[in-house]
Formats: C-alpha cells, sequence, structure tokens
C-alpha cells in the first residue's frame, strides 16, 4: 500500500498515474509503431487505408455492387470500384428492336454522365459477335458494356426481359427496375448527377 504524502494522497497512486503516462507517450502496450518495419522474417504489416488525399474516405460496398464481370473488350469488370456513385444498369440483347432504339439515346448521354452517374450495359440473350456488332453500330464502344451471355447477372437482378434499366443510387438501393424511355431515363440521370 502506498505512503501518503503531505497533503493526504496517496503517492503509489500518483506514481502509477505517471508511470501509465509515461508508457503510453513511449508507445508501450499499444503495439508497434504504424510506420515501423515488421520483424525479420515475419509477415508484412498490413494497414487499412480509410482515407487518401487522392480518393478521400474509403465508401463501403453495398450488396448491389458485389458482382464482376468481363467487358465485351475483355476487360475484368467489378462493380465495387463504383460504389459510392449512383449507377444505371442497362440489360440489353443485340436483337432487340427496343434495345436499339434506346441505344442512340444512351450514346448520347453516357459520356455526359460518365463520372457522375456511370451507365453500364449488361448484353445477354446472344452471341458474343452480334453483342460487339451491336456496340459498333451504335457507337458504345466508350462506355463499359459487360457480356453475360450466361445470364450471370440478369439472374442476380432477376431481370427477366430486355430492354431493363436497373438504377442504383449512391446508398446501393435499387431505386428503378424496369423499362425506360429515352426522355424519362435523361431526365432521372440527371436528377441523380444533380444530388
Amino acid at each position: 500500500m502506498g505512503s501518503l504524502s503531505p497533503t493526504g494522497r496517496s503517492t503509489g497512486a500518483a506514481t502509477a498515474v505517471l508511470l501509465a503516462a509515461v508508457l503510453a507517450t513511449a508507445g508501450c502496450g499499444a503495439g508497434p509503431d504504424a510506420g515501423a518495419a515488421p520483424p525479420a522474417g515475419g509477415p508484412p504489416a498490413t494497414t487499412v487505408d480509410t482515407a487518401s488525399p487522392s480518393t478521400g474516405p474509403t465508401v463501403p460496398v453495398p450488396d448491389t455492387l458485389r458482382f464482376t464481370g468481363t467487358t465485351l473488350g475483355g476487360a475484368a469488370f467489378d462493380a465495387a470500384a463504383l460504389a459510392g456513385l449512383p449507377v444505371v444498369l442497362w440489360f440489353w440483347a443485340p436483337w432487340c428492336a427496343t434495345c436499339a432504339s434506346q441505344a442512340w439515346t444512351i450514346a448520347e448521354i453516357e459520356p455526359g454522365f460518365r463520372e457522375t452517374v456511370p451507365i453500364i450495359g449488361v448484353a445477354g440473350l446472344g452471341e458474343r459477335k452480334a453483342m460487339t456488332d451491336f456496340v459498333t453500330e451504335f457507337e458504345l464502344g466508350p462506355m463499359p458494356q459487360i457480356e453475360d451471355r450466361a445470364g450471370t447477372i440478369w439472374r442476380r437482378f432477376e431481370v427477366v426481359e430486355q430492354s431493363t434499366f436497373v438504377i442504383i443510387d449512391r446508398d446501393g438501393r435499387i431505386i428503378h427496375q424496369g423499362w425506360l424511355d429515352g426522355e424519362d431515363l435523361t431526365r432521372r440521370v440527371t436528377a441523380l448527377a444533380a444530388t
């Protein structure tokens, strides 16, 4: 038990508080410094970057954007990269007359919203060559087009007909699923870009 000082306080308690402050300042008991090199032969240190100067805070990936695919150009596509943005998924087939009529509107508006409301094509119900011909004919080349001949993404979103638009808000909620004409699509995308 600590002795009492002239003020009546326990010197043992004061010493313990002082010792705790010194240890905390020295970093003892708090684990290795985040910037310290890992011990030789040990596993590398792992950190989770919750923010960086260039990208800002890390955004949680909603379940609606937890899917991957391959574009018609052969590139890997990961929808998780779109987290935090409103997204439009356009489910189309290369032989679909309605899809063809909508393609002109999409080709016209997509470049202006590429950074704020990405529009992603999900091509299904056809052969690869027919899909690439469709993209070329309607000048949709710069827009990501996922090849989904197996119907994996179509089934994931329970799409049973084309042309179908699935609109996902910034929080990952589906706020529309179904057909849209060009005017309504433009209005909705413009409103999402403004929020």
